[in-house]
């Protein structure tokens, strides 16, 4: 089996702080024993409400903190050993840009620490700031950028090497519509060629269009993780069945009338429990009625989220 592009074992940051005029040290949870496996090639959402420790696990997985406890594994190796990071991009949450350069300017400043050769590196700024739609804003100071603009290019420069795996945080905070599109749609490329991705957002409509995999975190625990596709399973509350039958003989079928809407000959029931369905159909295909459709009826992912974190 492949290495994973992302392995966490135990995973603990604790903070300590002065409380009392330094008479008092606090200690205070980022993460605690965190275990995580990010399959290569797929896209992970890592969702939670602020301060839940989603920023604190990415600085933990791109080295700018060190761990109280636990280990690491970015693309089958530790993170600690020297170059682990070399095939990674990385996002921040707010990040902070030279001003005095152009966004054209700090590509190049990016391409070159990485080694990028220069014609390859001209290349790949020409094909990043369409990408990141960038436009003539590429030849002017950052100093002036908006935020959705420095959002761009943190993006941008994330990219520029062409990483195998990419780690971004927040990636569609400061977008408008049309930006979290073309965000949502650049990852969803990236997924098609092949590269891993791990982000983390608070827009969970926007995880759910593009994740693979979802893990929500709360108070620095890892609360839940699966494919939506489980997750959706899990979110279902009740199955609508709509069919078309004589009114009359409905009284037949002994639905729950606070369930259950009839108009004329067209009959809508909603059942709590999806092992029923089974015979629902069947006793209406009996009485001479005709399904029209069967619906389950889902939660919302923020909905789940919320039901998951109040847990």
């Amino acid at each position: 089996m492949a290495n994973p592009a992302i392995r966490t074992e135990g995973l603990t940051k604790v903070y300590t702080e002065d409380t009392k005029g330094g008479l008092v040290r606090k200690r205070r949870v980022g993460v605690e024993d965190l275990n995580l496996e990010i399959k290569k090639g797929e896209v992970f959402a890592f969702l939670g409400p602020n301060g839940a420790g989603k920023t604190t696990t990415i600085k933990l997985l791109t080295r700018l903190l060190n761990p109280s406890a636990g280990r690491i594994w970015i693309l089958g190796q530790t993170n600690d050993v020297s170059g682990s990071m070399q095939n990674v991009g990385y996002l921040p949450e707010q990040p902070v840009l030279y001003g005095y350069l152009t966004g054209r300017e700090f590509l190049d400043f990016i391409g070159r620490l990485y080694g990028v050769q220069k014609t390859l590196r001209a290349e790949r700024i020409k094909e990043l700031i369409e990408r990141v739609g960038l436009g003539s804003r590429s030849d002017s100071l950052i100093r002036g950028y908006s935020r959705g603009m420095t959002q761009r290019l943190g993006l941008a420069q994330a990219l520029m090497s062409d990483p195998e795996l990419l780690i971004l945080d927040e990636p569609l905070s400061n977008l408008d519509p049309i930006g979290r599109k073309e965000v949502r749609d650049i990852i969803l490329d990236l997924k098609k060629k092949g590269k891993s991705i791990f982000f983390s957002s608070h827009i969970l409509s926007d995880a759910e269009m593009v994740a693979d995999r979802v893990g929500i975190l709360n108070q620095g625990h890892l609360v839940t993780v699966g494919d939506l596709e489980s997750l959706d399973a899990s979110r279902v509350s009740s199955i609508e069945v709509t069919f078309a039958m004589d009114s009359k003989k409905v009284a037949k079928l002994k639905l729950d009338p606070a369930c259950t809407i009839i108009q004329e000959d067209r009959i809508m029931t909603q059942l709590k429990d999806e092992n029923k369905v089974a015979g629902m159909i069947k006793e209406i295909d009996r009485a001479g009625g005709r399904i029209i459709s069967v619906i389950p009826q889902k939660q919302s992912l923020e909905d789940y989220f919320m039901t998951e974190v109040g847990r």
